[in-house]
């Protein structure tokens, strides 16, 4: 079963370097690694054809790289990874076993790097709670399906914030689309920059402004300025 990780970075290449060499290490490895830059650095450039992976170059937006990156895919199933995403070692065997078992795809169980702290039990377990009650599974969690399911749902929209959402909800109506319990490790570092409580709130103010309907565009103009300026995904 062929395997294509798809990685969208913004000028990221040391949180990529080392997402790259953990996915060497996986057992078995993925297929297929394809990074898909918004930026203009050609040290992402070097660093992702040294470790063998495609290289391509897109306009800023996560759901555009997404796209961009699946297009050029030749897996049967399709892995989409942020740059500072820390995969399980036995990640891939887990994604072929759900597939095996007829899930069209899936995500990861949610868990925060590096020491455990209240606040990053605490989050990680709400997380994982709302998931599991139906809530959307973001891109940090490791989202995983079949091509053909990726391309019958319509793949990623071309949104600038929540481009997985309407991607999860008609992969969902497609068929089984399940949590896996092996966890992805994601970067704190937004919420250690933020403040964990301030990054929460204003994560949970956004994600109900969309379902309300308020224009992803529109979103992303109050997502942005917790990001020092980056234009694009935060990898």
């Amino acid at each position: 079963m062929r395997v294509s990780v798809v990685i969208p970075v913004l000028d990221d290449r040391r949180a990529l370097a080392a997402l790259l060499d953990r996915l060497a290490g996986l057992e078995p490895p993925p297929d297929e690694l394809i990074v898909v830059d918004a930026g203009d650095e050609d040290a992402c450039r070097r660093l992702a054809e040294a470790r063998g992976a495609l290289y391509l170059r897109c306009r800023p937006g996560r759901g555009r790289q997404l796209a961009a990156g699946a297009a050029a895919a030749r897996g049967r199933v399709l892995w989409f990874l942020h740059a500072d995403a820390w995969p399980e070692r036995a990640a891939v065997a887990a994604i072929e076993r759900a597939i095996t078992a007829g899930a069209v795809g899936g995500w990861f169980r949610f868990r925060f790097r590096g020491d455990a702290t209240a606040w990053k039990r605490c989050l990680a377990a709400l997380t994982n709670w709302r998931c599991r009650l139906g809530g959307i599974p973001y891109g940090d969690q490791g989202l995983f399906m079949l091509r053909a399911a990726y391309l019958a749902a319509g793949g990623f929209p071309d949104q600038p914030l929540f481009e997985e959402v309407p991607l999860v909800r008609r992969l969902r109506r497609i068929g089984d689309f399940r949590g896996l319990p092996q966890a992805i490790g994601v970067s704190p570092r937004r919420w250690e920059r933020d403040g964990w409580l301030r990054r929460s709130l204003h994560n949970r103010l956004l994600a109900i402004g969309y379902l309300l309907g308020l224009p992803p565009g529109t979103l992303a103009r109050y997502y942005r300025p917790m990001h020092a300026g980056k234009q694009g995904p935060e990898c």
